[in-house]
């Protein structure tokens, strides 16, 4: 077998592989042979049938199946002769595989780029540190009351805060539109579940007014038939409510499961909670800072054929949380590829790195923390045991774990090597990070 490799790109390579006729012919006969002694055919005791008469018959069919078979198994030699890594299938193009002439293709494909792991030693990772402090216990007291509170009605105007009860008819151009009614919705102000100017428009409002809010839906609104669209409402008040926020005794801390001790006893709780929650989350955001660092470490040549699969994912990804929103088929089919393009090349991007740091170490998952996984996942259910066996049944599933434990050794790696500066994070901002979404629906 000859080989020849050009270089026609950053990552694309082209083989040019000839394959002498003898290694076809051989196999070719091979398997005729074994068809002749296993094919029954008319006029021959069966396994009698001269070999000539069984080529007649099958030989162009097996020669086309020869032909395929060594087509990649040949590809294969030739990628390991070359030391080469092929990211995705290659796209062949035969040249020619006549009897008597041998095969000969080329067989062109992107390969992974290399990642110089000792970049590593450069890249500066902001660690972040915080703290469960007083003030942070007293503001989880407070949410924590405000979670448990009960409503009472007031006759006053209504202010940020209250839940007002109201029905209310939205019209577009004069006509109304699926979703945008409702009788007797409870609306919390200030809460942020309506499109902006919703609950502000009901401030001040009393119990049996009448009211009318000339707003407009986000242009990112989830319905593309609303978006950006101008909208009026009118709305009829029919109560107003404050909240009742519960005493701290004995009553509410056993909702906690604090039985004794009092007040004391069940501020050490909270604390417990929410240091556990903390570290959790000083975890996650130390994760993110690590892959962000990566990102902006690696400048690399990515495969096109990677990111066109991660994008191809991510857009089934978004196409079925719309669809849970409500969006139409022609709304989902119209949806472009280039809102996901920027995040499919910062995954393919982590993922060629990390994949490097396996492979060039490698690094395994540790069965211990597979299993300590999979028994941590399995503790939500009613029958840990029957979820933990359902994972180590099947080799898919348990893989999926085994694939999240070598990330996170992977990070520990890059860790370790990395250079790294405490960053001071409020409890707050690092439990209740800005988010954005797809815009609160006016449907309350």
């Amino acid at each position: 077998m000859q080989v020849s490799l050009d270089n026609t790109g950053a990552l694309e390579r082209r083989l040019t592989i000839q394959v002498p006729e003898d290694r076809i012919a051989g196999e070719v006969h091979t398997r005729l042979k074994s068809l002749a002694q296993s094919t029954r055919i008319a006029g021959f005791r069966p396994g009698r049938a001269p070999l000539r008469v069984v080529e007649k018959r099958f030989g162009a069919r097996v020669r086309q199946e020869v032909v395929g078979d060594v087509l990649r198994s040949t590809f294969r030699e030739a990628v390991v002769k070359e030391n080469l890594r092929p990211a995705g299938d290659p796209t062949i193009e035969p040249l020619t595989a006549e009897p008597g002439a041998g095969l000969s293709y080329t067989a062109t494909f992107e390969v992974y780029p290399e990642v110089d792991l000792a970049r590593l030693e450069t890249v500066d990772i902001e660690r972040p540190v915080c703290t469960v402090g007083e003030s942070e216990i007293d503001a989880m007291t407070e949410k924590l009351r405000s979670q448990a509170r009960t409503w009472s009605d007031v006759q006053r105007a209504a202010a940020s805060g209250d839940r007002v009860t109201i029905d209310y008819r939205g019209l577009i151009d004069g006509e109304a539109f699926e979703g945008g009614s409702q009788d007797g919705a409870a609306i919390e102000i200030g809460a942020g579940r309506l499109i902006p100017g919703f609950e502000d428009g009901l401030i001040g409002a009393l119990s049996g007014e009448h009211r009318q809010l000339a707003l407009r839906f986000p242009d990112d609104f989830p319905r593309q038939e609303l978006a950006g669209k101008d909208v009026h409402f009118e709305v009829d008040v029919k109560a107003v409510a404050a909240p009742v926020l519960p005493d701290l005794d004995e009553t509410f801390f056993k909702q906690f499961g604090v039985t004794e001790g009092g007040l004391a006893a069940f501020r050490a709780e909270v604390r417990r909670n929410m240091q556990r929650e903390l570290e959790q989350a000083l975890r996650q955001k130390l994760r993110n800072n690590i892959m962000t660092a990566l990102c902006n470490a690696y400048d690399i040549d990515i495969p096109r054929a990677l990111v066109a699969n991660e994008s191809q994912r991510l857009l089934n990804d978004l196409r079925q949380r719309f669809a849970y929103q409500g969006a139409s088929r022609e709304q989902l089919d119209a949806l472009d590829p280039a809102l996901v393009a920027g995040e499919a090349r910062r995954r393919v991007t982590l993922g060629l790195i990390i994949a490097e740091v396996v492979r060039a170490n490698e690094l395994r998952a540790d069965p211990q923390q597979v299993r300590a996984r999979v028994e941590a996942a399995a503790a939500t259910y009613e029958d840990p045991a029957a979820v933990i066996k359902w994972y180590y049944e099947d080799r898919s599933r348990l893989g999926d774990v085994e694939a999240a434990v070598l990330e996170d050794e992977s990070v520990e790696w890059v860790l370790a090597r990395a250079k790294g500066r405490e960053q001071p994070v409020a409890f707050d901002a690092l439990m209740n990070p800005r988010q954005t979404g797809d815009g609160a629906q006016a449907e309350a």
